[in-house]
């Protein structure tokens, strides 16, 4: 079946380029790591998403690669790696510690033999370091005790970052179906029907029209819950008048983008509408600034200080965008401490979040960075505030 995704060849050309960068750092090997809710880096070179357990991939100065699972995804990594190498790992266990007593596990050992790195005083660099687990950690040192083991995140960042067009046809994809599913959720909400049930719909809507999953677990909170910036929906019974916060997302294989509005049970006014309004007055703000050659700590800056000057200093809670991909939310993160250029090709949430006293608000949407500006992969939030008769 025809369906848009990244190719094979596309992962082949990402183990090369990690493999110069390898070198230049002067690293034997670099060993990224994934667990089933951030998979992003293992799954970025060998398509395998575990479940359960951990995965990695371990790729060598010389450019080759190996998938390292868990003890029982043998078969299932095999079956989904675009890497022709997959070993099985004691340390890529599950949570609940099996010791799998009769399992003949290989080591980190025969793993970077496999790929051409030999010796003992070898230099290793670890490209998931916040997901790099401590038996994975104990594994490396056990199996290379004169080894020296570094962080190098940054090459991570460096090839993720810039996205290629098959990335961004993921990417196009994912927010056709998100606009499907928000239309439907917003023609099903009325008072007296839960957060969930709302999930719920979305979820139908993102599988029939051909998504893998959902790009983060989806946000359907109300009144009070729209003020958690991160949070999970519940059985809370969604009421007239409450304000109704989405934010929804399709994944397509393994991208994960999201589209955020909030929707009005009702008539939006006073204070409630003012910090409505300043909210999306800053999302726009922020997409009128973004375009290459900019440096992403400046469009921060003067973000923070526009909330600041509007008296909103308080409900303040981060910066005006975060990188997306893989994992709705990778980075870069534009920040006020984070000195970068953009680039073409970068992609970007616009994340404009605001939270008052008695409720929250977030306009969010997906954009590409282009020479004089972005392409915006939706025009939803051209709406405006929705607000609902009942």
């Amino acid at each position: 079946m025809s369906r848009i995704c990244i190719p094979d060849y596309e992962y082949q050309e990402r183990i090369q380029k990690a493999a110069k960068l390898v070198r230049e750092r002067g690293l034997d090997v670099m060993l990224v790591t994934s667990t089933e809710s951030d998979y992003a880096n293992a799954r970025y070179f060998s398509g395998f998403w575990p479940l359960f357990e951990r995965a990695g991939v371990a790729i060598s100065a010389n450019g080759d690669a190996a998938l390292l699972v868990g003890p029982e995804s043998a078969v299932f990594g095999k079956d989904r790696s675009k890497i022709e190498k997959v070993f099985v790992l004691r340390e890529f266990r599950e949570s609940a510690d099996p010791s799998y007593p009769e399992l003949k596990a290989s080591t980190f050992n025969e793993v970077f033999r496999a790929i051409g790195v030999t010796g003992e005083h070898i230099r290793i660099g670890l490209g998931s370091y916040v997901e790099c687990t401590l038996p994975v950690l104990d594994g490396l040192k056990e199996s290379y005790p004169k080894a020296e083991i570094t962080v190098c995140n940054d090459i991570m960042v460096a090839l993720r970052q810039i996205k290629s067009e098959n990335e961004l046809a993921c990417i196009r994809e994912g927010f056709r179906i998100i606009e499907l599913a928000t239309d439907e959720v917003i023609k099903n909400l009325k008072p007296g029907v839960t957060e969930l049930q709302m999930v719920g719909i979305a979820q139908r809507v993102i599988y029939e029209h051909g998504a893998e999953y959902e790009g983060l677990p989806m946000y359907v909170f109300s009144e009070e819950s729209t003020r958690h910036a991160i949070s999970r929906s519940c059985y809370r019974e969604i009421k007239k008048g409450d304000i109704v916060q989405l934010n929804l997302s399709a994944k397509i294989d393994g991208y994960s983008p999201s589209i955020g509005l909030p929707v009005i049970m009702g008539k939006l006014e006073g204070e409630r509408r003012e910090l409505v309004d300043f909210c999306r007055k800053m999302h726009e703000w922020t997409e009128s600034q973004l375009k290459a050659g900019v440096y992403a700590d400046e469009i921060a800056k003067g973000f923070y200080n526009m909330y600041r000057d509007a008296g909103y200093e308080k409900n303040y809670v981060y910066g005006p965008c975060h990188g997306t991909g893989m994992i709705e939310v990778e980075a870069p993160w534009m920040e006020t401490a984070t000195h970068y250029l953009l680039e073409e090709n970068m992609t970007f949430q616009i994340d404009t979040f605001i939270s008052g006293p008695t409720f929250g608000c977030r306009w969010e949407k997906g954009v590409a960075i282009k020479k004089n500006g972005v392409e915006s992969y939706t025009d939803y939030l051209k709406r405006g505030i929705i607000e609902l008769e009942f």
